[in-house]
């Protein structure tokens, strides 16, 4: 993991003037799998299209059949990727998918998942979303006794765990390799013979099972499902093993692990998720409306007009001003049509960049006092150049209000975050921080209010959801996973 590093994502990176909105966190990773179905490979690109959101830099398909088994991976958005021609050469009934950021790993091609590997047990591929903490430690010790990995993704450990297993049953081998693996994970596992589907006994990383005719899906959100006219059944369990066999013609159900403490990342309603999705059966937008209703109660303040930081904060917003009364307005729009292609602008362009990605809308905003509603504040920079960018726009007061509560800390489970000293929250309390992005008032969602606008029944696991990049309160030992001086910075708070 990259822990100590910061990062240069885009605001909805779409690989292009990357650095433009370097203050959003990168989405994770997606995955898709579909067992038993002739046109298994298009439904994975129509599949991977749906869940683009959560990452842009690469994408992959591997089919398997009884007497075939065919990948094809590359850089770049999932229409950059796939053609007519590869596409032709994905046959088979059964395929996994995946979609990639560099939360772990660097970001090149050989990274690019499906990874695809051929052992003593066949062909195998492993598609994933999360990281793994204690890969590192894992790495070190199989290159010790003779491993040689051809990748930097973490996601090549469990490959090389399963192949190292003393077992020839496959699922065996998985289960004792899950066994040893700590970290926020969800894994689709294809043989010629199988696919398996694994969750963390956490859960901090979603993962969906649904129908379409007799066929199987899995996705890490049930927008895919929709993009396909697929059905959702149910979300795979913690520490569940999902198990396809494709001579059987049967799903089964076992348990690798003991389900822990629930603890689904709570970013996923907040930011990662697309609004149409729902996570654990909870509606995302619905969910980030209610959010924006609970800021109301919490921070109210006399604005004329009401407007979300698009796209994730737009439903959030939409909340704010129901509850008020206020006028919701489109006062800011997102360009949609920065290509791939363009040129990395000079530092002095950087600082504008931001027009490139948004646009005021003067006639909205013009003599306005703005409530500006946004779902994080990760550095300060893009917060900073979103404010001034209203003011410049005429805004006479801009107020913001964000639907979570301080983002303070690292995350080790698979979201692309620089360490404590890059977070601005860890470092200046709310008022420093509204003087440094040029705002009028300045307000934080509390996390009982997060979690009860999220409202998913509690427990006590604390609602079932990770909210440790605002609490350090990590579901998993993270000790491993601490970088050179990261480790300082967290005692000192």
């Amino acid at each position: 993991m990259k822990v100590g590093a910061f990062w240069t994502g885009a605001y909805f990176n779409e690989g292009a003037g990357r650095g433009i909105l370097s203050d959003k966190i990168r989405e994770e990773c997606g995955v898709f799998g579909v067992v038993g179905h002739p046109e298994a490979a298009s439904l994975c690109y129509y599949g991977l299209h749906a869940l683009q959101h959560r990452g842009q830099e690469s994408a992959g398909i591997c089919t398997a059949g009884p007497e075939s088994f065919a990948h094809h991976r590359g850089m770049g958005l999932v229409k950059e990727v796939f053609s007519s021609e590869n596409m032709a050469k994905l046959a088979g009934p059964n395929a996994i998918a995946h979609v990639r950021y560099s939360t772990a790993g660097e970001s090149h091609l050989v990274n690019a998942q499906p990874l695809v590997f051929n052992y003593r047990g066949g062909d195998l591929a492993i598609a994933a979303n999360g990281n793994l903490v204690n890969a590192a430690s894992i790495r070190r010790r199989l290159e010790k006794e003779g491993a040689i990995f051809q990748t930097t993704s973490d996601t090549e450990v469990l490959a090389h765990l399963i192949a190292r297993s003393g077992s020839d049953h496959l699922e065996t081998a998985v289960k004792d390799a899950l066994k040893q693996l700590v970290g926020g994970y969800a894994f689709l596992i294809l043989t010629r013979g199988k696919l398996i589907a694994a969750l963390d006994p956490h859960g901090l990383r979603p993962l969906v099972l649904g129908r379409l005719g007799r066929a199987w899906v899995i996705a890490s959100e049930t927008c895919a499902f929709d993009a396909i006219g697929a059905t959702y059944v149910r979300d795979v369990e913690a520490g569940e093993l999902v198990v396809f066999d494709f001579a059987a013609d049967t799903m089964r159900t076992e348990r690798f692990a003991e389900a822990r403490r629930r603890a689904l990342c709570a970013m996923e309603y907040i930011y990662f998720a697309r609004p149409d999705s729902d996570l654990d059966a909870v509606n995302v937008h619905a969910a980030r409306k209610r959010m924006g209703r609970r800021l109301a109660e919490e921070a109210f303040v006399d604005a004329d007009v009401v407007t979300g930081v698009p796209d994730s904060s737009i439903s959030a917003a939409i909340g704010y001003a129901e509850q008020t009364g206020i006028p919701y307005e489109l006062g800011l729009i997102k360009n949609r049509y920065i290509g791939r292609t363009f040129i990395e602008p000079s530092q002095e362009l950087r600082e504008q960049g931001v027009k490139m990605k948004l646009s005021a809308v003067r006639r909205v905003v013009e003599g306005k006092r703005v409530v500006m509603i946004d779902d994080s504040i990760v550095r300060g920079t893009t917060s900073l150049r979103i404010v001034n960018l209203l003011r410049e726009a005429g805004a006479r007061e801009v107020h913001v209000r964000i639907s979570s509560p301080p983002y303070m800390n690292p995350c080790f489970y698979g979201i692309d975050t620089p360490d404590r000293s890059g977070l601005i929250a860890a470092r200046y309390d709310v008022e420093a921080i509204r003087r440094k992005i040029n705002a009028d008032s300045l307000y934080f969602l509390s996390k009982e209010g997060l979690i009860e606008s999220i409202g998913r029944l509690p427990d006590e696991y604390n609602g079932g959801l990770c909210t440790a990049c605002f609490d350090r309160d990590y579901p998993t030992e993270i000790g491993e996973a601490l970088g050179k001086g990261e480790e300082h910075v967290v005692r000192s708070v």
